[in-house]
């Protein structure tokens, strides 16, 4: 059986790294070009036209992907305090969201703590990048992130073309004007890809938190006190967090 002073040993190093999976997702979450991809094929207008080799950008990161990856280390982070925690309080109560008990006897030094790391992740959670609600998207199961449907664009070519301003005569030859005229050579179809998430799901989240954050002051005010061990929490807490 693990001993409290082994829980605390390791406490700091659990939440620096913590810390610092929060802080990386949310750098880059922010770098707009890594959400961002694209596919651009180019079909010339009849044989003769010119080829074009076809453009492509993969998308490097997505918000799921980040959000898992925080909510990992997270985990970890938040049974470790609550092992501690629970060993050293009595005063407990449970977080009860929409009538549902979600988390039993918590001591309040953990309530504290909780409350700290959700307002993080709150600050987190604002800040995920929200797809472009100008464009129309889909989720797209091959490149595993959101895309819009095919857009077809012309593709032009500047042409010269000769204007007769005046006929030639026997004394004057003839006055001519150089034009260019925009002619299709081509169509290009263009897909946009976007590791960001529906505004829908961030707003979700947010509302989660905001319950959650809600019923944790809740029972750390109710709180009285019980003996416990230890304890496996981040798991349900990222569960109902991250839920469908």
């Amino acid at each position: 059986m693990t001993k409290l002073n082994q829980i605390i040993a390791i406490e700091k190093s659990v939440k620096n790294k913590a810390a610092k999976s929060l802080g990386d997702a949310g750098r880059e979450l922010n770098k707009a070009p890594l959400l961002s991809g694209i596919s651009r094929n180019y079909q010339p207008k009849d044989e003769e036209g010119e080829q074009l080799p076809p453009e492509s950008t993969k998308v490097k990161r997505r918000v799921e992907d980040q959000l898992s990856e925080v909510a990992d280390s997270m985990t970890r982070l938040f049974d470790v305090v609550a092992t501690k925690d629970r060993s050293n309080a009595l005063a407990t109560a449970d977080v009860t969201v929409d009538g549902e008990v979600l988390l039993e006897d918590v001591p309040v030094t953990y309530l504290l703590f909780l409350e700290k790391q959700l307002a993080e992740l709150q600050t987190f959670v604002k800040g995920l990048p929200v797809l472009d609600e100008g464009e129309s998207w889909f989720f797209n199961e091959s490149a595993n992130c959101f895309a819009t449907e095919p857009v077809k664009t012309v593709r032009t070519k500047k042409v010269p073309r000769n204007h007769v301003k005046a006929e030639a005569t026997e004394e004057h030859p003839a006055q001519v004007e150089v034009y260019y005229e925009d002619i299709p050579v081509g169509y290009w179809t263009t897909i946009k890809f976007s590791g960001s998430a529906p505004a829908k799901r961030v707003a979700t989240l947010t509302a989660r938190l905001e319950k959650l954050q809600h019923a944790v002051k809740f029972a750390r005010e109710e709180a009285n006190g019980a003996e416990v061990v230890d304890q496996q929490v981040g798991a349900k807490v990222f569960d109902y967090l991250l839920g469908d």
